[in-house]
């Protein structure tokens, strides 16, 4: 159950048979949502917290309190007959979900009732997978909870400059992409995501003369400004959670330089933590196709131009041509979040957590 609605996540068919013509893939169920009605078999179920043991669903009379839907049967040449469908209940009563079994064949492979002597082991089948999904959702809720907080500090760091509100946005985005293009781990992949947005958290103790100065800083300006990676660092320093170890080695290593001539460390080559490498290939691309308050966006034909001189100088290569690779995803993201006038910055930051 998700608030107003059932979300149909896991299913296993092994007696559906294909309609001529259909393609092999159309033998998954794919996910869908249902109203929480009580019209349907599944939505009743959730609704009274009452299991349902069905020897024919075409058969169910046409003045019961739920029906079944006959759409799935009529596009995939099937035939829906017996349903045991079973509320998924946690120890304190609540329904969050319904499990539903489909079919009840005998040892010679035809159909049959649901035998009710398997009503109350599937009521408890159903009740730990209750507090499975119950589980599930309060970690989720917590790393949720986890991840807006570090959103929310990115945002204090970018507050100052508005010209930059979605800019932690956009490369939190183009990371996860590039991160996914060189083969990392969908938990990589997600911490990356969520820990690019602190790279520039550091700023904070920037001087606002300097942070916002439009033109060119002097060298002492330009020293003070390279300090934000060592403040960053500083920060997020002896971290307890695995999130905020990569948001710390990003904020001390995304202006390192493939090369060697980067700053603060000079670090070179495979020695730039990889998660910093990714971050400052994604932090330079937006800014130069951003407006800043020091200069104007550049085209993007200038910007690919860029990236392209400072393959193996600036940037490590492959991820150069995992960017090359993710281009069209990359100019998607690029479109879809834009400093909006009169967006908040919180707004555009926290969009889509």
């Amino acid at each position: 159950m998700e608030d107003d609605h059932l979300e149909f996540r896991v299913s296993q068919c092994t007696t559906l048979r294909l309609r001529e013509g259909a393609q092999a893939d159309e033998r998954a169920f794919k996910p869908f949502k249902l109203p929480l009605s009580r019209q349907s078999l599944a939505g009743y179920v959730a609704i009274t917290g009452k299991l349902l043991n069905i020897p024919d669903a075409y058969a169910i009379p046409p003045d019961a309190p739920y029906q079944p839907n006959r759409s799935f049967d009529e596009k995939n040449n099937y035939r829906t007959r017996s349903m045991l469908v079973i509320p998924m209940t946690e120890p304190q009563g609540r329904v969050v979900g319904v499990l539903q079994l489909i079919n009840a064949m005998n040892g010679r492979g035809e159909p049959i009732p649901f035998d009710p002597q398997y009503e109350e082991f599937l009521l408890c089948l159903a009740s730990q997978a209750a507090v499975a999904v119950s589980n599930a959702q309060l970690n989720r809720a917590i790393k949720d909870a986890h991840y807006e907080t570090i959103y929310r500090l990115a945002v204090a760091a970018e507050y100052k400059d508005h010209d930059t509100g979605a800019h932690i946005k956009r490369v939190s985005e183009y990371s996860g992409i590039l991160a996914a293009r060189i083969g990392m781990s969908p938990e990589e992949v997600e911490l990356i995501r969520y820990a690019s947005p602190m790279h520039d958290v550091g700023k904070l103790r920037i001087p606002d003369a300097i942070l916002l100065k439009p033109g060119k800083l002097d060298p002492e300006e330009r020293a003070e400004m390279e300090r934000h990676t060592v403040y960053g660092g500083e920060i997020l320093a002896n971290p307890k959670s695995e999130v905020i170890a990569y948001s710390e080695r990003i904020a001390r290593s995304h202006h390192e330089k493939w090369n060697g001539t980067g700053y603060p460390r000079k670090l070179a080559g495979e020695a730039i933590p990889i998660e910093g490498r990714i971050v400052a290939l994604a932090d330079v691309f937006d800014a130069l196709a951003s407006p800043r308050c020091y200069k104007p966006a550049f085209s993007l034909d200038k910007v690919i131009s860029i990236i392209r001189e400072e393959d193996g100088r600036h940037f490590d290569p492959r991820l150069v041509e995992a960017f090359f690779d993710s281009q069209d995803q990359i100019m998607q993201i690029h479109a879809r979040y834009t400093d909006t006038p009169g967006q908040s910055v919180t707004e555009i930051a926290t969009a889509g957590l």
